[in-house]
């Protein structure tokens, strides 16, 4: 019982890495079909910049949000020792700090933050809200 358990939390794992990986090379793909269209159509630049940007940020956000379920089923469900756990916490840190930075460059907020409080220019000195800043 204890090795189907092992053999199916593995292929668990396995099957959400492929997935996660999957996700990321297809949204870099979609976001860039959706580039192209909108260069075909002379968009404004600045617009077909941050729409890239926006999709590119999301595919790899899902992408790292299966990674890390992928990480967690590998290293507590099938191999649970303490150099394991600790290895699976810094990668989580680091996947968990990626989010983060991608989320405010993507949304323009931290993931605590509600829709209604001001949003922030990614990549302001300071990270002001932008009701905040002078123009």
């Amino acid at each position: 019982m204890e090795q189907a358990f092992e053999s199916f939390a593995h292929a668990a794992g396995l099957a959400l890495e492929v997935v996660g990986i999957f996700t990321i090379v297809a949204g870099v793909f979609a976001a860039t079909i959706v580039l192209f269209a909108d260069v075909r159509r002379r968009d404004p630049f600045e617009h077909t910049y941050r729409r890239y940007r926006k999709d590119v940020g999301r595919a790899i956000l899902l992408g790292l949000e299966l990674l890390v379920a992928a990480d967690i089923i590998g290293t507590v469900a099938v191999e649970p020792t303490f150099r394991s756990v600790g290895v699976l916490a810094v990668i989580v840190a680091i996947r968990t700090f990626l989010s983060f930075s991608l989320e405010l460059e993507v949304s323009g907020r931290w993931p605590w933050q509600r829709e209604s409080e001001p949003a922030v220019q990614p990549g302001a000195v300071g990270m002001q809200p932008q009701s905040q800043r002078s123009l």
